[in-house]
C-alpha cells in the first residue's frame, strides 16, 4: 500500500511540475507580491504594512540620534534582543513596549483618520 501511495506522490508531483513548465510564470503568479496578495486579506496586508511603517519609523529615528540599540535599551527599558528582533520584524512587539521604545527617540503614536 505504502509504494503505491508514493507511486501516486511521484506522479502527481511529476504533473504538477509540467504544468508549471508549461505554463511558465502564469501558474505562480508573475512575482513574489502578487503571490503574497493572493494569500493575505487586504486587512491582514495593510496591517503588514503599518507594522513595517511603524518599525521604519523606530529605526530611522534612532539613527538619526546616532543611538545605538544598547544605549536605547538603557533609555527606554526595553532589552536589547527585542529592540534587536522588534526592527528585524521577527517579533509583534505589544503596545507598551513600542511606547517604551518611542519616548526616548522623541516619539509617540497619534490616532488618526484613515486615507480613503
Amino acid at each position: 500500500m505504502k509504494d503505491e501511495e508514493y507511486t501516486k506522490a511521484i506522479d502527481k508531483a511529476k504533473a504538477n511540475l509540467a504544468d508549471i513548465r508549461e505554463r511558465g510564470s502564469a501558474a505562480i503568479g508573475s512575482d513574489a507580491l502578487e503571490f503574497m496578495d493572493s494569500l493575505l486579506t487586504p486587512e491582514e496586508i495593510a496591517e503588514s504594512n503599518l507594522r513595517v511603517a511603524l518599525i521604519g519609523e523606530i529605526i530611522n529615528a534612532r539613527t538619526e540620534k546616532g543611538i545605538s540599540q544598547k544605549r536605547l535599551e538603557e533609555l527606554s527599558g526595553v532589552k536589547q534582543p527585542i529592540i534587536a528582533r522588534m526592527e528585524r520584524g521577527a517579533t509583534s512587539p505589544q503596545l507598551d513596549t513600542v511606547l517604551k521604545v518611542l519616548a526616548p527617540l522623541g516619539k509617540t503614536l497619534a490616532v488618526v483618520p484613515l486615507e480613503g
